[in-house]
């Protein structure tokens, strides 16, 4: 993975810049795709303390983008990230994780503390992003949070999401931006697979073992997954949705995705 340094992220300036973000969504999650946040959303909420910010190259094209709402939980300021997306071709030159440092370099002098956002459980590279690189923790998780959707990304899935909780002032987050990774996967390499894949890559759903530390595998691809198999997205979502809602009610904690050495995908859940 590398960096273009000819690459700039910055906040939404013009008329055409917002008009090209609506668009940008319609291009990440389908034509028809029910929650597109319109113009005057995206410009009202940075006017209030929002963020609103692209990545642009020397001509000005949009490569990505970030939005989110601030406002006030529980007595505290806090900031919900509501959509990132960055083109599809362009994913290896780390714009997802660029685009969220400046997010928090943004929310960072106004005092917020905590930034909340959803992403699909099923979606490994997310996972790895939200969890590993930026050390964002899983607060919960809901089931169908955002009902039925018409993006040609949640076909076959629905909307079953993590919100996580990155503690944007905190040191651990601090060192995880620095490139100090906590190397905690090793502490996952003996403990049981709740839901192991048969012969055609379909979960089978083992007992709920209680035990110090478990993992939940999901496909590396799940997109691919679908096409592969027209039952692949539902019964991924059952095996784990039965598994996460089982042992995070119990306390477990979601500490990290990893990867075997091969193309195999794990969560690591273990007793806090």
């Amino acid at each position: 993975m590398h960096e273009d340094p000819g690459i700039i992220i910055r906040e939404l300036h013009s008329t055409g810049e917002y008009e090209a973000c609506v668009e940008f969504q319609r291009e990440t999650w389908g034509r028809d795709f029910n929650d597109v946040v319109p113009l005057s959303i995206l410009k009202v909420g940075q006017y209030v303390g929002g963020v609103t910010a692209g990545a642009f190259d020397g001509t000005g094209r949009m490569l990505g983008f970030v939005f989110g709402l601030t406002g006030v939980r529980e007595g505290r300021l806090v900031h919900w990230s509501d959509m990132l997306a960055v083109r599809p071709d362009l994913r290896d030159l780390n714009l997802g994780w660029r685009l969220k440092a400046y997010q928090r370099e943004t929310l960072l002098p106004l005092g917020v503390e905590s930034v909340y956002w959803t992403y699909d459980p099923l979606e490994a590279r997310n996972a790895h992003l939200n969890l590993n690189k930026l050390g964002a923790e899983v607060a919960e998780y809901t089931v169908n949070m955002y009902g039925d959707s018409t993006s040609e990304l949640h076909q076959g899935l629905g909307t079953d999401r993590f919100i996580v909780d990155w503690r944007i002032q905190s040191a651990r987050v601090s060192r995880i931006l620095d490139g100090v990774r906590e190397p905690i996967s090793e502490r996952f390499a003996a403990a049981p697979v709740i839901n192991p894949p048969d012969g055609h890559g379909l979960p089978v759903d083992g007992p709920l073992v209680e035990a110090g530390a478990v993992r939940v595998e999901i496909p590396s691809r799940i997109q691919e997954a679908k096409r592969a198999h027209p039952d692949a997205g539902r019964r991924w979502r059952e095996s784990t949705r039965r598994a996460f809602t089982h042992y995070l009610a119990l306390g477990y904690r979601v500490s990290t995705i990893y990867r075997d050495g091969g193309d195999r995908c794990y969560y690591g859940i273990e007793k806090t």
